[in-house]
């Protein structure tokens, strides 16, 4: 299972640190990944962790996903947060991801529950 924290309400230019706690399986060579949806869009890809980091474009130089392996968490530091951030944040892991599919959000076996983050102007 996945348990996501660290949502909440920030102004614009804020910051947030979301973490997501594995357990029942661990998050070493796995892909780990954020996802996000505002309401009336479709689920986006935010970054996701493996060997390297990859990031949507929207999101590259003010957001970071980094992984604790000891501690089984992975979190994503959002910085200069914006308005179009506002949506629910989803962290996912696989373990069977191909690299050319990590932005896609098919194949993750494990999915968190959410958690809201709103950015006000």
């Amino acid at each position: 299972q996945l348990q996501a924290s660290g949502g909440g309400l920030v102004q614009a230019g804020g910051s947030l640190r979301l973490s997501c706690a594995a357990s029942g399986f661990t998050f070493r060579n796995t892909v780990t990944a954020w996802f996000r949806q505002a309401p009336g869009k479709e689920r986006e890809f935010v970054a996701a962790f493996r060997w390297t980091e990859y990031y949507a474009d929207s999101v590259k130089g003010r957001f970071t996903i980094s992984r604790d392996n000891a501690k089984n968490t992975v979190y994503l530091q959002m910085n200069s947060l914006k308005p179009e951030d506002t949506a629910v944040y989803y962290c996912a892991a696989g373990a069977r991801i191909i690299t050319s599919t990590i932005r896609q959000g098919t194949g993750y076996d494990y999915w968190g529950q959410g958690t809201q983050v709103t950015v006000s102007s």
